[in-house]
């Protein structure tokens, strides 16, 4: 493949002459698909031929990293938008997982079921991206978060965007459904124009929430920051990714980079809901259900306190310098200045 092609609206052969994708095997006018001009060196482990070495560690090690952010989360009981932020956590686990054996073609691009777990991975990914986008809605409470219906909404919806473009994905691969390899515009639109789009408004969404209902604007610092490893991984996919792979001897490409610049966002985006739950004033957000136990013994001993000190206050003839004890019984034998007086 030469690096003289130039991008073209619906085509991939300036894309995966640069970036090693997933779906680049599947696509173009030949059988073998459209290859990158310069990828990673490949490693034999036993008998095994791995392929993108580096980059299928880095996947394991953001599985890692995501198995955290979600025990974090679930730790986190009064958060907004806890269960909602869980979904798209579990999403990216899921993508990750499959890009192991996809991108280090533990399947092998040569198999019939590359196309189908390709599809899904397709699929699955920018069910992500939108799942992403309807969490950005979740802090204007257009929908109480937590219920059955924010929950099924998110699900559903991201349900039905996997499944339409992983019929998409496997139509095109296998030319099927009027669908065509050689020429997979509908595929192109699905896989970048709707993923950027999902990420534009959710930035944009993010920002109008963080300046119009919080005090604090540090949450915006996250916003920022993540936007920024989100572009660098796409830049240096697309734009340096040869360039690299040269400089490197092979060693290591754009897609490694892009993995790693898409965990950071993915972190920033913990790291901006996290923060996000700190600084926000709406109801469950400032404190944790532990906290929230504590205060309330706190709460039931101030009140205590108080009622003891009313009684010791309190004037000749009530509570404890009368004639009745703390629960309405008359003392024995009967005080000066109590009920005592009158017998």
């Amino acid at each position: 493949m030469s690096s003289n092609a130039t991008l073209e609206f619906g085509k991939y052969e300036w894309i995966c002459s640069r970036g090693a994708l997933i779906v680049c095997p599947l696509l173009g006018a030949t059988d073998y698909g459209i290859e990158p001009v310069c990828y990673s060196r490949n490693v034999e482990f036993g008998r095994t031929l791995v392929f993108q070495p580096a980059t299928s560690f880095l996947h394991i090690c953001a599985l890692l990293m995501v198995l955290i952010m979600i025990l974090h989360v679930r730790s986190k009981y009064t958060a907004v938008g806890r269960k909602e932020i869980l979904i798209f956590f579990y999403m990216y686990f899921g993508e990750e997982l499959l890009a192991i054996f996809l991108d280090s073609s533990i399947i092998p691009t040569s198999s019939d079921v590359y196309a189908w777990f390709a599809a899904i991975h397709t699929g699955l990914t920018c069910a992500t991206y939108w799942c992403l986008l309807v969490n950005g809605f979740v802090g204007f409470q257009v929908v109480e978060d937590g219920t059955p219906l924010s929950l099924w909404f998110l699900q559903g919806s991201s349900a039905v965007v996997g499944l339409i473009v992983g019929l998409i994905s496997i139509g095109t691969f296998k030319d099927a459904a009027g669908l065509s390899k050689a020429t997979p515009s509908g595929l192109w639109v699905l896989q970048f124009i709707f993923n950027l789009a999902c990420v534009v408004i959710y930035i944009i969404a993010q920002l109008v929430l963080v300046l119009r209902t919080l005090d604090d604007r540090w949450p915006v610092a996250d916003i920022i920051f993540g936007t920024a490893f989100w572009i660098i991984g796409q830049v240096l996919l697309f734009a340096f990714s040869n360039t690299i792979c040269d400089a490197v001897s092979h060693y290591l490409d754009g897609t490694f980079f892009h993995a790693l610049c898409t965990l950071f966002a993915v972190m920033m985006v913990y790291k901006y809901w996290d923060s996000l739950t700190k600084a926000s004033h709406l109801p469950r957000q400032n404190e944790d259900l532990e906290f929230s136990v504590g205060s309330k013994v706190s709460a039931w001993d101030v009140k205590e306190t108080l009622l003891l000190r009313e009684e010791d206050e309190s004037p000749a003839g009530y509570g404890g310098g009368g004639g009745h004890g703390a629960y309405g019984q008359q003392a024995y034998p009967p005080q000066k200045g109590g009920y005592g007086q009158f017998y």
